[in-house]
């Protein structure tokens, strides 16, 4: 009997293990892509682009056989059993507040077929790693103990004598947009050339060049961990085995995919902290209405005008490409939620209309951590400095002239503070819209009265 293999965040052929126990099922193996229209309308169009080249890619790896429905999955899943007269249905176990509601409803219209879920799209799926009482973990140090000493199971073979169920009509992929941003290459082959590429040139030195959005030294993996269409095991796997795998660069790296199984792990215990502040003591703080008072300001961030050049050069970035280096994005961040005092969801929101890779556990934890509400145990008094976090990140001032020509002009590190030199702002560039170190003193004020 035909198992329908229902693809969602995993779109890869190898290390999948609902994969084999579709086809361990004993019949032919039907893949599945629906496309929620729910989820689409949140994307914006560079995921939806990447999506759609993603799923392109995996149409090749499933040998065509992968069929693609455009609808709600509680309506679209059921029709497809009944076509393909499945026996079953197979996925990766969601663990998103979305997700989870979703599947509920899919296994209720699904009557007496199971939908049967194996695996997730994580090393250690969310709500595995507890603390000894049982409760879940809600800081990082502690939780990265406990999912280290856990560990995580082998990558899974590919299934030997796959069969694929064929004959079944399949929508085109009509989402597709023309974006801005380039489509970087995607799908498994592009996971595993760029993987490839990332141990053998920069995992050895990670620890000391991932900081530096100057220097190509990111793996650039998060695009494809978030179409899955590579799994964290198999990069874990391979990291222990490289050559690399017992230097500080490697332990680095593997605290990173730490981080976001983390930020799976508190939205999966804490579902209500997708939109609102996970720390109750710090929801009366005090700020300004982005779409009023701060309008201006907040469109000043958003088009990379703020006369800061190491947010500015972030948000083109992010404009331009659809993506940002993470600690450029820990920068702008902290400017609008501490500079211009606008709540985090404002900004988390723009990234994940925007970035390629958005990930809602991690953009909005991530938002939230550096918002001080959050996951840190004591994040009130972290306030970014955009400008010697650009002295000291981009030392020569390389990566904002890449990205911002009315500076292409100003030497070395005096492009991080153009108002300094006579010529700086003279090709264009903005004064800076607010004084950073007043906003600071306000911004600790806003917080010491919400903690009291």
């Amino acid at each position: 009997m035909t198992a329908l293999l229902w693809l969602r965040r995993d779109l890869r052929l190898h290390d999948l293990p609902a994969l084999l126990a579709a086809h361990e099922s004993g019949g032919e193996v039907l893949p599945v892509f629906v496309a929620d229209p729910a989820l689409l309308a949140s994307a914006g169009p560079v995921r939806r682009a990447h999506l759609s080249a993603a799923l392109e890619a995996a149409r090749e790896s499933y040998d065509g056989a992968l069929v693609v429905r455009v609808g709600r999955a509680e309506a679209e899943i059921p029709a497809l059993v009944r076509e393909a007269g499945a026996g079953s249905v197979h996925v990766s176990r969601e663990t998103t507040p979305y997700g989870r509601r979703r599947d509920r409803r899919v296994e209720r219209a699904l009557g007496d077929v199971p939908l049967v879920a194996t695996g997730t799209p994580y090393a250690v799926g969310p709500g595995v790693v507890r603390k000894a009482d049982g409760e879940p973990f809600r800081v990082f140090t502690p939780f990265s103990r406990a999912w280290r000493e856990n560990g995580w199971h082998s990558p899974a073979a590919v299934p030997a004598r796959l069969r694929w169920r064929r004959r079944v009509e399949s929508a085109a992929v009509p989402w597709e947009e023309d974006p801005a941003t380039a489509v970087v290459p995607v799908g498994e082959a592009a996971a595993r050339a760029r993987w490839e590429e990332f141990l053998e040139d920069d995992l050895a030195d990670y620890d000391r060049t991932r900081d530096r959005p100057d220097l190509a030294a990111t793996s650039q993996m998060s695009v494809h961990l978030k179409y899955g269409t590579i799994h964290p095991r198999t990069m874990l796997a391979d990291v222990a085995a490289h050559p690399a795998g017992r230097s500080e660069g490697a332990r680095r790296f593997v605290a990173e995919l730490c981080w976001r199984e983390f930020y799976a792990d508190v939205l999966f215990h804490r579902p209500d902290s997708a939109w609102a502040d996970l720390r109750e003591d710090l929801r009366g703080m005090a700020y300004e209405d982005p779409a009023g008072a701060a309008a201006d300001h907040v469109r000043a961030w958003e088009e990379g005008r703020t006369g800061y050049p190491f947010v500015d050069a972030g948000m083109r970035q992010l404009l331009a490409e659809g993506w940002m280096h993470n600690r450029v994005r820990m920068v702008v961040a902290s400017f609008l939620v501490k500079d211009l005092h606008v709540w985090w969801p404002h900004g988390a929101r723009y990234f994940l209309e925007r970035l390629r890779d958005g990930d809602l556990a991690s953009n909005n934890h991530g938002w939230q951590w550096v918002a001080g509400t959050g996951t840190d145990a004591a994040p009130y008094f972290r306030v970014f400095n955009p400008v010697t976090q650009g002295e000291r990140f981009d030392p020569d001032g390389a990566y904002v002239r890449r990205y911002v020509p009315e500076l292409a002009h100003v030497p070395g590190a005096a492009v991080h503070q153009p108002w300094r030199i006579p010529d700086g702002l003279a090709r264009g560039y903005p004064e800076r819209i607010v004084d950073h170190a007043a906003e600071r003193a306000e911004a600790l004020r806003r917080y010491e009265a919400a903690r009291r």
